[in-house]
Parts: structure tokens; sequence; C-alpha cells
């Protein structure tokens, strides 16, 4: 569907490349205290207090991108811990049972599904009017995918991971479809795990039509796949129900931007510009060098731009920076656009 909608009225260029984020920030340092003081069975620190904290870090990080100037922002994921942790603990069906060492020294929450999953009450409604309340801009709302619900998780009441997350896909429609009532018109699907597991990509596809049932035309949805090997994938994604696709190249410097040429790509790409696991800033001359990668694959006016993945775990400024020299990078190869200095489609050459 058109992207207009998510266009400035004050756009600067004739050409439009959509800025955006995948979706999770840096919390500032303050707010992990606050949630020790929160989580702490001793503490005094009430469910008021706390709601009063993420809304100041959502207000915040939100502002944040809208300063950088991003044209689709999220609230940098401020209410949320991990990405299966977060829905799991929302979910009728799941529980609990202590951290999963997953490497190294690093451990995470597994979640076990007991018994047949059900919707309660909304997981982001309330999130996403919030900051869609203090936002000028667009608002993007992430949400991890049942495939990878149901990989990241131990079924113990399904007869496999498929069923669990068609399952799964039933409960994220019913979502999505609060949503789109509250306001929301650009929906990401997390799907992780497509990436370990490529071969069950026909799963991905069938969850992707009970998630898209019934919405309307006007809703955008993304579907983000984080590293892998994409040749596993394509051209299969090309017949699931999105709008987008959100692949993560710049951490493997372009090597896999080949994929995507036979058969002919014919989504919008959503293309990582930025590699999120360096902490250094990259220089606008090369985050526009690697938005003209994307232009090889896709006409401008399919091209969104974004980081690789999320930005969490970067210094809060090296992430900002790289957000601000994105989107200073995508109006100046607009510019060129609009002045025929660029040729879409053209490939590159290296420095």
């Amino acid at each position: 569907m058109s992207r207009g909608q998510f266009r400035p009225a004050d756009h600067p260029n004739e050409h439009f490349i959509l800025t955006t984020v995948v979706g999770s920030y840096p919390k500032p340092k303050w707010l992990d205290r606050v949630r020790e003081l929160h989580d702490d069975p001793e503490g005094e620190f009430d469910e008021s207090q706390w709601e009063e904290a993420t809304d100041d870090a959502a207000r915040l990080i939100t502002h944040e991108h809208e300063r950088a100037g991003l044209d689709a922002v999220v609230d940098g994921e401020m209410r949320r811990n991990e990405m299966v942790e977060f829905f799991a603990d929302r979910i009728e069906g799941y529980e609990f049972n202590g951290p999963v060492k997953v490497w190294g020294h690093n451990y995470f929450d597994k979640p076990s599904v007991v018994n047949d999953v059900e919707y309660d009450d909304s997981w982001l409604v309330s999130e996403f009017e919030f900051t869609d309340g203090v936002a000028d801009r667009p608002v993007k709302v992430p949400i991890t995918g049942p495939y990878t619900l149901a990989s990241w998780s131990f079924n113990e009441a399904y007869e496999d991971d498929r069923e669990l997350a068609l399952a799964l896909a039933d409960l994220v429609n019913e979502e999505i479809q609060k949503l789109v009532d509250a306001g929301a018109r650009y929906i990401q699907i997390d799907e992780p795990a497509l990436a370990t597991t490529p071969d069950d990509h026909a799963i991905v596809g069938e969850a992707l039509d009970r998630i898209v049932a019934d919405l309307p035309e006007e809703v955008r949805i993304g579907l983000h796949v984080c590293y892998g090997d994409y040749s596993r994938i394509y051209p299969e994604i090309l017949e699931f129900p999105i709008d987008e696709f959100d692949v993560e190249l710049a951490n493997g410097d372009y090597e896999q931007l080949d994929v995507f040429t036979e058969p002919e790509f014919d989504l919008d790409l959503a293309l990582g510009v930025t590699d999120v696991h360096v902490a250094e800033v990259e220089s606008v001359a090369t985050i526009k060098a690697n938005i003209q990668k994307g232009l090889e694959i896709v006409p401008p006016e399919r091209l969104t731009v974004s980081p690789d993945c999320g930005v969490k775990l970067l210094p809060r400024d090296v992430a900002y920076g790289k957000m601000e020299n994105m989107v200073t990078a995508a109006r100046e190869v607009e510019r060129e656009l609009d002045a025929g200095e660029i040729e879409v489609g053209a490939a590159v050459a290296d420095d």
C-alpha cells in the first residue's frame, strides 16, 4: 500500500525514502534503577510510580526519535523487558519457571506453554495510545511474531510448534485489530526465529495470513527478520501477505544483497543501513552508500531505511548519532535523486 500517509507535510524533497527504527532503544539509566526498585518485593515503589516513570521515558525517547528527524517513530520499547517475555507474561496459557542459559553468561527467562493460549487484556494498545498522544510523527508498533513466540518457548500443550504458532497468530490478529481501532497504521511483526529455522517459512506464511485477516487496506504490515541466510527464505517470502520486508544487511557488508535480485523483489524493502553491532556512528557518506545499495533492489518510493535491528545495547549517544546521520543521509540521497545525480538500479562503485 502507499506510504504517502507517513510522508511529513513539510518534506523538503520530491523523492521520499521512509526513515524509521526497528524498535528497541537504549533505556535511560535512571529507568533501569526504577525497574530495580519496582521489582524489589521489599520496596515501596508502587504501580502508579512505575507507570509515571515509563511514561516519562517513553515521552523522552519518542521526542528523541523525532528530534533525529525520523518519519515513523516508536517509544524505544521503554515498557518492555525482552521480546518474548513481555508478551508471554500477557498471554493466558504461558508460565515462567526461571531463567535458561542461552549463551556465554547470558540467561533468558524462557516461558512454557502449559495450556491453550488465550487472549485476555490488550498487550500494546495503552502503549500505542500514549506514544501516539505525545508524538508529532506517525507511530510504528513492533510486535513479536507468533512463530518466534512459539519457537522460543517450551511447548507443553500443543502437538507441535506449527499448531502453537497458528493459535498465537489468532491472538496477534485480535491485538492488531484493537491497535487499528486505536489509530495504528504501521505494524511490524518481528520474527527473528525464522532466521534460525528458515525451513519453517511456510508456517510463518500461514501465521501471517491469520494475522492480517480483515485488516483495513491502509494498515501497513512489515516483517522484520534479522540475521541468518536469507537465501533459505527467498523467494518464498514474496508470497507473504506483507507490505514491507525488513532485513539486516549492514552487519554483513551487503554480501547477501544479490539474494533479492532473482526473482525480482516486488515488496517494499526496509533496509538496515547502520550496523547495530558496532558502537561507532557511521559517517553520513557511509550511510548514503548503504542507502544506494537498497536502490539497486527497489526504487526510492519502495525503500525504507533503518538500523539493522534494535539498538538497545548501544550507548545512547551512539544510537542517537546513528539515527541522526541516517536521516541526514536519506535526505541527501533524496536531493541527489531529485537532481538526477543518482541512477536507480545501478551498482554503487566501491571506494
